[in-house]
């Protein structure tokens, strides 16, 4: 009797093969089908199952998932009901095999298997030994992330050496699996964060490390992450993580406190944006205690300063003769015996409350008396500032100030809070002792947060929330509840998108005008910006990077807290008067809280065009979004709508790239300081441009996106190429409120931006010509038309007013000595171009103007008359003509 067929797939190779036969055909449904019907088939599931799964291929390049994949997926869902498929149901002395044979596929070339075959045979329940050499296994094969993916699931860390687990991860930048690795282990997360810094160590080489890891292949990003910088921001960020002691990451502060004090010695000596005072405080704040920062901080000084400051501060931490930069020693030893080396940080006695008079010319100034500015130290002072604040309808102006945290490792805590309402300020010392933790602080800033009827105006207040949470972890335990806030950064970034004329942009930072004394304008920004447009002067940030929890604080210190929240009250007060002005609601508070599409019903939603060609936008859609155009800045607010401050044309400095060469001479024509790029340029060296002749760059298409990263914010403008160049130079004119007269027209050479002339009369001219054969015996009739440039000089300008001066352009005049009778040659090298001369004009141009920058030869023809007639809207045709007297 012959013996009975077996089912088809109760032999787990047949079972294999029909779901190999359809998962190629990519038959999902029946896979699904056939798996479920041979797991119930077979004798054995789960030594059927790891036949199955061995025969099966593993990853395939181009796929995100297998067949082993997805046959381990539809155990799972058929086990749960099947007893069979227990560990329970097979014999004792058979699981250890079963446990061993699962564990060896897990592998990197079966990606996925690694939970299920985790659950399905409780591989935790394996020998510690066994597991350990798999995981070794894992590691000896390159399969890193594999090895400490089981020996996280598995609890194998502490069995492990963490440094040989974790910087393969770290140097195939996988970090993150490495923090994973160490959670909740404080001594791994110890070793893993000081291992990290030791790579900051001058005498740290990758390339010794790497030979520890001969078989580690690495990238070139993967290189790249391995810089000290990047490693300096990692160790940082786990230092706060896992709140380990700065003490232990010694190279990673000393780094970041190099890295902060050359930022400082920028910002101070380079930039100027810091006073001495609080440089110095900042600067002994950084060095204290370090022989190495303060050896570093002399050569610094060196190198920015000079040799008496250097050696002031070398006596002051009484540096060793051998560490100090040559000369400081011999200039440390003349100084006057009664100089104690560096200046106190804090002079309240030589503080002024009043500022200079320079300062109230050039920044907004505090509205208020200085009797009127409460400075609360103390509970019972608080008390009177709750009276005043808590009252419904009251509006009031909330800022905060903390310590810049040069080289710290945490966000920074809360120093003074400064509230502002009409005709008084507070400013709450929350460094005062019983002030910072006492409950009734704590619960008077929580009520002032979150009572609806008192209108709160910040500006970027998500930051100040943030040191709020890190000074009293009472919020961040239970989070205080705002209501009543109107943030004036989502106003202003409002206003700016609608001074663009279209509602997708991003936030702009426009270039202001505040003077810094030298002729160039200073680019305002943030609440600065937003004060200057509003209330004609920007704010003083001097203050801004200050110690703020030094007491006492100094008079200036205090003037610029009051000021930062009094001028909220004001430009709310200008906002709220005539918000359509602005392109605001009438509810200032609905900017803040603008509709969503949540809101809408189905109809009142716009349907998505699904298509290819729907999705796809057109070069101008483009176009708009990557760079917008200003021509709807100039239309919305034109120069009567602006209030603040205009420039004069030789004050703005500008870079046009090589797309816009055309609306450069246009430029220049007007008297504006042009670079334009050649067509062989790369955009990069506009950027270059910009950073080091303090230039702004104008350009139009791609390249804006790129060029906008590169240089400060506000340097970088956009134009549609598409509009004519005479167009593009009127929205430059308009954007950067220039002040343009009829003696700005051809005050700059159009050949060569020079902005420096020779005067040369007629008789002048004449002679040299003759000089060099270029008059002939017979010259030209009068009738002979030229060129633009060679048209004879109408009789009367049909524009201009009889009685007005004739062509007198705002320019430097060079002395007659300028110019080399023999050589016709001038300093800068150039040659006066005679030959460009036509005769026939020599005895109707009274006189000449030759560019000293390039040797071309003008006069005043026809062509001057319509560039003023083009830029006619643009003139202030009614000031007084200038001084031809030569300009330094």
């Amino acid at each position: 009797m012959s013996q009975a067929p077996r089912p088809v797939g109760a032999d787990p190779g047949d079972l294999r093969d029909r779901l190999f036969e359809l998962w190629t055909c990519k038959d999902m449904e029946g896979l699904g089908l056939v798996a479920a019907k041979g797991f119930s088939e077979l004798g054995e599931p789960l030594a059927g199952l790891l036949e199955v799964l061995e025969g099966c291929p593993g990853s395939q390049k181009g796929k995100s998932s297998t067949l082993g994949q997805f046959i381990l997926g539809e155990f799972l869902r058929w086990r749960p009901q099947k007893p069979q498929a227990s560990l329970i149901r097979v014999p004792a002395e058979l699981v250890p095999g079963l446990q061993r044979q699962a564990l060896g596929l897990i592998c990197d070339s079966r990606p996925g298997y690694m939970e299920p075959l985790l659950e399905i045979y409780q591989l935790g329940s394996l020998e510690r030994g066994v597991l350990l050499k798999h995981v070794g296994y894992l590691w000896d094969c390159c399969s890193y992330r594999e090895a400490a993916v089981l020996a996280m699931k598995l609890d194998l860390q502490a069995d492990l050496d963490m440094e040989k687990m974790c910087v393969p991860l770290v140097l195939l930048d996988k970090l993150p699996l490495a923090e994973a690795y160490v959670k909740g282990r404080l001594e791994l997360q110890d070793r893993l964060v000081t291992t990290l810094d030791s790579w900051c160590s001058p005498q740290f080489s990758l390339d010794q490390l790497r030979r520890q890891y001969p078989r580690l292949c690495l990238s070139k990003h993967q290189t790249d992450q391995i810089h000290p910088k990047m490693i300096v921001k990692h160790v940082f960020r786990l230092m706060e993580k896992f709140n380990i002691d700065p003490a232990k990451c010694s190279n990673s502060v000393h780094k970041r406190k190099l890295d902060s004090l050359r930022f400082l010695m920028m910002m101070h000596f380079r930039e100027g944006r810091m006073s001495e005072e609080n440089w110095s405080d900042h600067v002994q704040a950084t060095v204290e205690g370090s022989l190495e920062l303060q050896v570093q901080l002399v050569e610094l000084l060196v190198r920015h300063s000079t040799l008496q400051q250097a050696a002031e501060w070398a006596h002051y931490y009484n540096l060793p003769r051998n560490r100090l930069p040559f000369g400081v020693w011999d200039t440390t030893q003349s100084l006057p015996p009664s100089q104690p080396g560096v200046a106190p940080v804090c002079c309240p006695s030589s503080d002024l409350w009043e500022p200079s008079q320079n300062h109230q010319q050039r920044y907004y100034q505090l509205p208020v008396a200085r009797d009127d500015v409460h400075f609360l130290s103390t509970l019972e002072q608080l008390e009177l500032c709750q009276q005043t604040v808590m009252q419904p309808g009251v509006v009031v102006g909330v800022d905060m100030e903390w310590r810049a945290g040069f080289g710290t490792t945490s966000q920074q805590r809360v120093a003074l809070i400064q509230l502002a309402v009409p005709g008084s300020v507070f400013l709450l010392d929350l460094c005062a002792p019983g002030i910072r933790q006492d409950p009734q602080t704590i619960r008077f800033i929580r009520e002032l947060l979150s009572h609806k009827n008192i209108l709160k105006l910040g500006y970027g207040m998500s930051g100040d929330l943030r040191s709020l949470v890190a000074t009293w972890p009472e919020f961040s335990e239970e989070p205080p509840k705002v209501d009543g806030m109107l943030d004036l950064l989502q106003v202003h970034q409002k206003i700016q998108m609608s001074r663009r004329g279209f509602e997708g942009g991003r936030r702009s930072v426009e270039v202001g005008g505040a003077g810094d004394g030298g002729g160039r304008g200073t680019a305002e920004k943030g609440l600065s910006l937003l004060v200057q447009q509003l209330l004609g002067r920007p704010l003083d940030k001097q203050e801004q990077l200050s110690n703020w929890e030094r007491r006492p604080l100094r008079f200036s210190q205090l003037r610029y807290a009051a000021a930062d929240a009094c001028c909220l009250l004001d430009v709310y007060s200008v906002l709220k008067a005539n918000p359509a002005r602005f392109g605001l609601p009438a509810d200032l508070r609905s900017v803040a809280h603008g509709p969503s599409d949540s809101g809408k019903t189905k109809e009142e939603r716009t349907p998505k065009d699904k298509s290819r060609k729907g999705r796809k936008k057109t070069r101008e859609q483009k176009g708009s979004e990557q760079a917008p155009a200003v021509g709807t800045l100039a239309q919305r607010f034109g120069p009567s709508d602006w209030e603040g401050p205009s420039v004069s044309p030789q004050e703005l400095r500008v870079v046009c790239d090589n797309m816009l060469q055309g609306l450069g001479r246009y430029l220049r024509c007007l008297g504006v300081d042009v670079v334009i790029l050649e067509n062989e340029d790369d955009h990069k060296v506009a950027a270059k441009l910009a950073r080091t002749e303090d230039r702004v760059i104008l350009t139009s298409g791609q390249p804006y996106q790129t060029l906008k990263s590169q240089v400060a914010e506000g340097r970088c403008l956009a134009l549609d190429c598409t509009d004519k160049a005479r167009d593009q130079a009127v929205q430059v004119i308009r954007h950067f409120h220039v002040g343009l007269t009829r003696h700005d027209i051809f005050s700059r050479c159009q050949a060569c931006n020079n902005d420096e002339y020779l005067r040369l009369p007629q008789e002048a001219m004449t002679h040299l010509m003759k000089e060099r054969g270029l008059v002939p015996e017979q010259a030209p009739p009068s009738e002979e038309v030229w060129d633009d440039h060679y048209e004879p000089l109408a009789s009367y300008n049909s524009w201009r007013n009889p009685q007005d001066p004739s062509f007198t352009p705002r320019c430097r005049w060079a002395p007659e000595g300028a110019l080399d009778s023999r050589t016709l040659g001038f300093p800068s090298g150039a040659v006066v171009q005679l030959e460009t001369v036509p005769p026939g004009l020599l005895p109707r141009i009274p006189e000449f103007f030759i560019c000293t920058g390039c040797g071309k030869v003008f006069w005043e023809g026809t062509h001057f008359d319509r560039v003023l007639s083009q830029f006619q809207d643009l003139l202030h045709i009614n000031e007084d003509a200038p001084s031809t007297a030569p300009r330094a």
